[in-house]
């Protein structure tokens, strides 16, 4: 059907504020920050003076950027998969088990979600506390030793736990609802006719949930991908600065501390592409591997 010119014109006046937002919050910033990474902006050099690629450059020979690299990979890799994983059974038990308290656990889940990541690794950071932490009171109060002297937050090898933990925690119930509503659109003949046929919980999750529900997962994915990498910084800065000795720190962290720490703006802004690149190049994989080919 072919549009009228006034049909055009009121189409055209609808999109122009959008666009005129996400070209001056999005796409002046992107082109900018692309400018800068050429750069050796600081803090008093104003734009800085054009070096190329040297920023790049520098990147592959600084070790402490692989190291915030590898622990966002690790996070990266396992949160997605625990946090989907999580949701998915939460979401099928309260879709498929008849509980009374059904309502008050989607609330108990979902509830960590609409709090802030700030006030949730502030909670957390409380948690793992070694002198005033719940963990520590838990392991006087059973006389279990080992909780009285662990310390994760302090310990390089247990600080990446406690925060997957934190982070699972406070993500789990928002994609446990967007579950719950793929759930709640499935035939309810479909597990009724499995159960007659003596199919369990783990079958009707593996055979039936899964291949209905491969879209809304590959949607997940991606949106889960996407957050870890945003909520691993809000998380690691307000729980750890990205301690001890760097364990902790990731790429976006790392950005923040070249940035506002160092004042190397160019340099930081080369590490803001980088992550940009990685979040379209695994937002693409996610999409590819978990699609449906038609």
């Amino acid at each position: 059907m072919k549009l009228k010119r006034e049909e055009k014109i009121f189409i055209c006046c609808c999109l122009m504020p959008a666009l005129l937002l996400t070209a001056f919050f999005m796409l002046i910033p992107l082109i900018r920050g692309l400018g800068l990474s050429l750069t050796d902006a600081t803090a008093t050099s104003g734009g800085g003076d054009f070096i190329g690629m040297k920023n790049y450059a520098d990147l592959l020979r600084d070790r402490d950027f692989y190291l915030a690299l590898k622990n966002t990979f690790i996070l990266i890799l396992v949160i997605p998969l625990l946090l989907n994983g999580i949701a998915l059974i939460l979401a099928f038990l309260l879709t498929q088990v008849k509980l009374r308290e059904s309502g008050f656990y989607r609330f108990l889940f979902f509830f960590p979600s609409i709090i802030s990541a700030t006030a949730m690794g502030v909670l957390w950071s409380n948690v793992f506390s070694p002198t005033m932490g719940f963990l520590k009171k838990l392991g006087e109060a059973f006389g279990v030793e080992a909780w009285e002297k662990v310390a994760p937050l302090g310990d390089k090898h247990l600080v990446l736990i406690a925060v997957i933990i934190a982070m699972v925690l406070q993500s789990a119930g928002y994609y446990m609802v967007m579950y719950i509503a793929s759930i709640d659109g499935i035939d309810t003949s479909v597990f009724e006719a499995a159960t007659l046929d003596g199919c369990g919980i783990w079958k009707k999750i593996i055979y039936i949930t899964l291949p209905i529900l491969r879209n809304m997962i590959g949607v997940t994915i991606v949106l889960s991908l996407s957050g870890t990498l945003g909520l691993s910084y809000v998380i690691t800065s307000v729980m750890t600065k990205g301690g001890p000795a760097g364990a902790s720190t990731v790429i976006l962290y790392y950005m923040y501390q070249q940035a506002f720490e160092q004042s190397n703006f160019g340099y930081a802004m080369s590490i803001a592409v980088v992550t940009l690149i990685l979040a379209f190049l695994l937002s693409k994989l996610s999409r590819k591997v978990t699609v449906r080919r038609k």
